[in-house]
């Protein structure tokens, strides 16, 4: 399954209530399960920076990871942008395929 990686940027109303950030994220997490099941979470990370989350997991496709990041929006976040990740290895054997083939 593809990989994908989620940045999550929160909305300033939603950063004012923090004491409720463990149900928001439960909640969030819930719809995620409930529409797109297949969808394989990696790993959950608060990070520093311009973004508040960065969330790594496998879905069937690109539709599924659309809807994660629609899901992200309308549950609070002011910003979602989602990134394919392909593992080094694979990168590895594309270079070589596109070597073999001269095209570069």
């Amino acid at each position: 399954m593809p990989t994908f990686a989620l940045l999550t940027k929160l909305s300033p109303e939603t950063t004012t209530h923090l004491d409720s950030k463990e149900e928001m994220g439960r909640s969030w997490y819930t719809k995620v399960k409930q529409s797109c099941p297949g969808v394989r979470w990696l790993h959950h990370f608060a990070i520093l920076g311009p973004y508040d989350f960065l969330d790594i997991y496998e879905a069937e496709n690109e539709e599924e990871a659309a809807k994660v990041s629609m899901i992200t929006l309308s549950s609070g976040a002011a910003q979602a942008l989602t990134w394919t990740l392909v593992p080094y290895q694979r990168y590895l054997s594309i270079i070589k395929d596109l070597e073999a083939t001269g095209a570069l």
